[in-house]
């Protein structure tokens, strides 16, 4: 009689991280279940991790190298060995360096998963400074980097002591769909059952807004307003921790100054929230002890989206809410990072980096995480200019969903003279390379994550539990590289990688699969043993670190570039204000639509109208509707809500249709990016640009 296995390992179908058992009989796996002993999720697992058996054994996964034997585009494979297959790229690769300098070859990733420090490493270590991942200056790390700014460090909320918050700010999130980077969905549901006071601001009344004590419809794209009224508020009501204020800031007086504008009578003309509703929102924070700002995406979508961050993160600081029980907390940092060997590329060849000299904190020699600037990367794969970009490597991304302006995206790649994708299954994406490679999933893959990212409190094991065809994990096929291109660094093998992480634990990775995760106590306060990792050791509200380089040290509102208020001409036509990206929970952006289980709950996309803007149309419920931009239209299905704003359209981004012909998959048909913006005015320090509160029409089809 055979015997069932059990594994412990991390679900990675988001970047969640929760824990999970996965149960294995004859070599094929029967069951996946939460582990109810992972500090993170308890127990809990959500539809997409449930569904990764359907996943793992899709018959419409890659199973083996392919090369391209037709002209681009039009679907044609033939398949090919592993050594084929690396010897090829390897050899296209070290022709190019040679020949145009390594600066010409990109690689892009999707968002952060298990190989994300590794994509780096390989681009570093073959000496290119031009990596890219749509998230840099879009999702996340413009958090991060106005946290480092501010606190030297990232904040996120304390769910892991015994005191949880008792009043939750939640912006821009909506975190019982949602669980990235380790803040997962399990625990803000835990802190929601201790009843805190809950502030919820969102131009869509989602499931938070529906438990709110307080929601604030805003008017997208216009959180900086609100954000910089609310600091007003709490500063001019004396509502703030003078005691905190005054030991641990610097600069209180100049943001005082600067934001004594920024009333919320002005706020309401601007947000569309009324100005005491901002007040009460404001008192509510400022005097329920302990709280703490949770936020998300939305607010990273602007172009400037750095200086709306940097005010809304300065709420924990003067209300004194900083590294305290049930607060906003500095996470652990308990394992290594990867190294990247970012040092090793000289000045010049950083300054190389598309972007470069102008969004000082993104790229170039002083780019806090040196990346390159997605739209100016695209526009050299199209122009040539300021030189050409002959090779475009692609680790689990599919960039003609995933960047705006799709359709300029395409160009690019099409443009591009040897483009490789490494994928899970055939994408629009990998459907243009010349090679395509086979990536494993989560459950095939050895490799540790430290969660929430950017604070490691809790270390999680993956484990390879089985193999599927000849697919390889993203590490593994970027090792194998650098070997074969016989590079300095960057040969190692991944288990001692894993090992040099793990050192500070006294932990091997062998040891720590049996164990599943290391989870280290929050210890608190503790900038009072070392100060702040800033410049002045202290909370810089005026940020020593954009004067030095150039920019406004304080946050300041703008209005966005395209809004009914800034180009009232184009209004004329487009009349509404287009937003994209409310998050599903059985979709992690692009992926998922190959699944049954996932796609039967949600087969179609939907675009969310309020009943009084359709009614205009002649537009009911489930009808396909036409929503158009300037960049280009897509259809989606009509979803009548009284939770949106009737000025307000909301379409689901990251659709494609895998069941549709190859090789378009319907990327054109609903696909978000059709709409969106990658042109300037960009963030002047991240390069962001608007993706959302851009302008819209509808039409019924």
């Amino acid at each position: 009689m055979s015997e069932c296995k059990t594994y412990k390992s991390a679900c990675r179908m988001c970047h969640g991280g929760c824990g999970v058992l996965v149960h294995v009989k004859d070599g094929k796996i029967i069951k996946i279940e939460g582990d109810p002993e992972s500090p993170l999720n308890r127990g809990s697992l959500c539809v997409k991790g449930l569904a990764s058996i359907e996943h793992v054994y899709n018959p419409q996964r890659l199973k083996y190298p392919m090369k391209r034997v037709g002209k681009r585009g039009k679907g044609e494979w033939k398949r090919i060995s592993w050594d084929e297959a690396l010897d090829t790229i390897a050899k296209k690769l070290e022709e190019i360096k040679n020949e145009f300098g390594p600066h010409t070859v990109a690689i892009g990733q999707g968002t952060g998963r298990h190989h994300f420090s590794y994509v780096l490493r390989f681009a570093f270590a073959f000496g290119t400074p031009n990596w890219c991942e749509p998230g840099l200056a879009q999702c996340f790390f413009p958090r991060v980097m106005a946290c480092i700014l501010t606190y030297g460090d990232y904040l996120i909320c304390d769910y892991y002591g015994e005191r949880q918050p008792k009043c939750l700010l939640v912006w821009g999130h909506n975190p019982l769909i949602t669980g990235p980077d380790g803040e997962i969905s399990a625990m803000v549901r835990r802190c929601l059952k201790t009843n805190p006071k809950l502030i919820v601001i969102d131009p869509r009344q989602t499931d938070m807004a529906k438990k709110a004590d307080l929601w604030l419809q805003i008017r997208p794209g216009t959180d900086d307003a609100l954000a910089l009224s609310l600091i007003n508020c709490i500063i001019n009501e004396e509502l703030y921790d003078k005691e905190f204020v005054e030991k641990w800031t610097v600069g209180f007086e100049k943001l005082k100054e600067r934001v004594e504008k920024y009333t919320p009578e002005w706020a309401e003309e601007i947000t569309w929230i009324p100005s005491e509703k901002i007040r009460d929102a404001a008192y509510l924070y400022a005097e329920t002890k302990p709280a703490c700002v949770e936020w998300g995406v939305a607010l990273e979508h602007t172009p400037n989206a750095l200086q709306t961050l940097r005010a809304v993160v300065m709420l924990p600081a003067i209300t004194g809410n900083i590294d305290i029980p049930g607060g906003n907390v500095f996470g652990m940092h308990v394992i290594r990072n990867v190294p990247t060997f970012r040092k090793r590329l000289s000045k010049e060849m950083l300054e190389k980096q598309f972007g470069a000299g102008k969004y000082k904190l993104l790229s170039g020699p002083t780019g806090i995480f040196s990346a390159a600037h997605a739209p100016t990367l695209f526009e050299a794969m199209r122009t040539g200019k300021p030189y050409p970009v002959k090779a475009f490597l692609v680790f689990g991304s599919n960039p003609l969903v995933s960047y705006a302006n799709a359709k300029e995206v395409y160009e690019a790649l099409m443009n591009v003279d040897f483009l490789v994708v490494s994928d899970i299954y055939m994408t629009p994406t990998a459907e243009l390379a010349d090679i395509v490679l086979p990536a494993a999933t989560w459950l095939e893959v050895d490799q540790i994550v430290g969660l929430p990212y950017m604070a490691e409190n809790v270390v999680l094991a993956q484990q390879k539990i089985i193999e599927i065809g000849e697919a390889k994990q993203d590490e593994w096929i970027l090792i194998e590289l650098a070997r074969r291109l016989k590079l300095d660094v960057g040969t190692e093998s991944l288990e001692e990688i894993i090992n040099y992480q793990l050192e500070p634990l006294n932990l091997t990775f062998d040891e720590l699969k049996k164990r599943g995760y290391y989870s280290a106590d929050i210890k608190y306060r503790k900038f009072e043993e070392k100060g702040f990792k800033t410049p002045s050791g202290k909370i810089e509200l005026y940020s020593t670190i954009l004067e030095k380089l150039g920019y406004d040290p304080l946050p300041y509102y703008e209005e966005p570039p395209e809004s009914p208020y800034s180009t009232p001409e184009i209004a004329k036509k487009f009349p509404y204000i287009l937003i994209t990206g409310g998050r599903l929970i059985n979709y992690f952006h692009s992926e998922g639509r190959q699944n049954p289980k996932l796609r039967k709950i949600h087969p179609e996309p939907l675009v969310e109208i309020h009943p009084e803007t359709a009614e205009k149309f002649g537009i009911k419920d489930g009808d396909w509707v036409w929503i158009e931009t300037l960049r280009g239209k897509i259809k989606q299905k009509a979803k009548l809500t009284r939770s949106i704003h009737p000025k307000v359209i909301h379409v689901e981004h990251g659709w494609w249709f895998p069941e549709k012909p190859t090789p378009e998959h319907g990327v054109w048909d609903s696909n978000a990016n059709v709409l969106t913006n990658n042109k300037p005015p960009y963030d002047p320090a991240l390069g962001t640009y608007q993706l959302r509160s851009l302008l819209c029409k509808i039409k019924k089809i």
